[in-house]
């Protein structure tokens, strides 16, 4: 997952960065204290930066590096296959999430495939240093354990959800759960949604025909609105009460 390495078939091989990607790279010996070049989160240097375009592969499943990340900017996706051959997503994390950090404690692959839902920047840091700093500070592996429960917790929370709600209630939860996640950027409302129906069918998970069935319903209600590849809600009470079932899209 550095910035340095292109990962293909869970081989990694050295290249060049893109034309316009901005790449750091930290010294070998790496210097604590350096607070220019600190990730506020994490007391020791980044590694190296680098910049995705949406649809971008970060990293694929079964990966084994020795590096994990930081979404600094945009939004990135976790997904796995289904046994149908289609997509789950399973997880869209926002900016401030991490991805890889478990898998590193664990010295163990990727289990899902990242890619890249908007244009975006990650910090990368040496899992070395994690590992290091879990094992010396117990406050520091409390902060990090915490984080990832949580994150399972809501996974789980999904799960209950979909298996008890049809697809209207899962079609609005999810809107406004995607709302929530775009807010954690100070610059975003939550209220414009960049998501594609190919992934908005991936995260439910449903079909295209039938989420975009449930969708045309709410714009005709003027709950939702938008254009291709992205949703703007209008109306967030009439939203959080499909999502609670208390009214029907018929």
């Amino acid at each position: 997952m550095d910035g340095m390495i292109n990962i293909r078939g869970g081989r990694t091989e050295e290249s060049a960065p893109r034309t316009g990607e901005a790449v750091t790279s930290g010294p070998a010996g790496h210097e604590y204290g350096r607070r220019a070049d600190l990730d506020h989160e994490f007391p020791f240097c980044r590694t190296s930066v680098r910049k995705f375009r949406r649809g971008e592969v970060i990293a694929g499943a079964g990966v084994l590096i020795d590096m994990f990340a930081r979404v600094h900017r945009g939004m990135v996706r976790a997904s796995t296959p289904l046994a149908d051959g289609r997509e789950f997503i399973v997880e869209i994390i926002p900016k401030g999430g991490l991805i890889g950090e478990l898998e590193v404690l664990r010295k163990q692959s990727l289990n899902l495939e990242y890619r890249a839902s908007s244009d975006c920047e990650l910090h990368y840091f040496d899992g070395r240093l994690l590992r290091d700093l879990c094992a010396n500070d117990p406050q520091f592996q409390v902060k990090i354990l915490s984080k990832a429960l949580a994150r399972v917790s809501e996974l789980e929370l999904r799960i209950i959800s979909n298996a008890g709600s049809n697809l209207r209630q899962r079609l609005a939860w999810t809107l406004l759960r995607l709302s929530s996640l775009y807010r954690t950027d100070a610059q975003n409302s939550g209220d414009e949604l960049i998501i594609s129906q190919h992934d908005l069918a991936a995260t439910l998970p449903a079909s295209r025909e039938k989420v975009n069935q449930c969708l045309r319903r709410l714009r005709e209600s003027k709950v939702v609105d938008g254009t291709q590849g992205k949703i703007r809600i209008l109306n967030r009470k009439a939203l959080e009460a499909y999502a609670e079932g208390e009214t029907s899209l018929a």
